[in-house]
């Protein structure tokens, strides 16, 4: 048994300790996910604690057999951010994930300039505009596979549609964000 589903069956026991290291273990990819898809970093915090209050709410509904437990936290994660769409119906606004980080890479990261701190910090500003650009479904795909590393068997069952399409929105999702990036003037180093 993966220990993600340890953790689950320790929780669904009342084990308040797994609790909190099943949240710490995949808090900052949820993050990552809710930011992507609102472009906003208040927003994506307040969604990452919806999605956890919901993965509390239907823990036992995760069934270890049928995947692993981060694919069912995905799709729990993109339901939330289907309804989150839905009820908002607006435009993505598209502050930074990386305003915060540059201090914590430097507190880590004790080879790092400010000049290439600077320089990452407005890549990830840049690309969250060419994301914000994509249709829904690309950005969707992109940020699932080229983001969040997920293989494309685990976007299928996240975005409940067949290999094919996800491998050609992935694909279509790429060609048009590189056109994208390249109109905004932003080349690959």
């Amino acid at each position: 048994m993966e220990p993600d589903a340890q953790l689950v069956q320790l929780c669904l026991r009342g084990d308040g300790p797994a609790w909190e290291e099943l949240v710490r273990r995949h808090a900052r990819r949820v993050y990552g996910l809710c930011y992507r898809f609102t472009g906003n970093r208040a927003s994506a915090e307040d969604l990452s604690q919806e999605v956890f209050l919901r993965v509390y709410r239907t823990l036992a509904s995760y069934q270890s057999g049928q995947g692993a437990f981060s694919t069912w936290l995905t799709s729990v994660s993109r339901n939330l951010l289907i309804d989150h769409y839905r009820r908002m119906r607006r435009d993505r606004l598209t502050d930074s994930i990386e305003d915060a980080m540059p201090h914590l890479e430097a507190k880590h990261s004790p080879g790092r300039t400010p000049e290439s701190l600077a320089q990452a910090s407005e890549l990830s500003a840049q690309l969250q505009q060419g994301l914000a650009r994509l249709s829904p479904e690309l950005r969707e795909a992109v940020i699932l596979r080229d983001l969040q590393g997920l293989e494309y068997n685990e976007i299928q069952v996240v975005l409940q549609v067949p290999e094919g399409t996800v491998k050609s929105r992935i694909n279509r999702g790429r060609i048009e964000l590189a056109r994208i990036l390249d109109q905004m003037g932003m080349r690959p180093a």
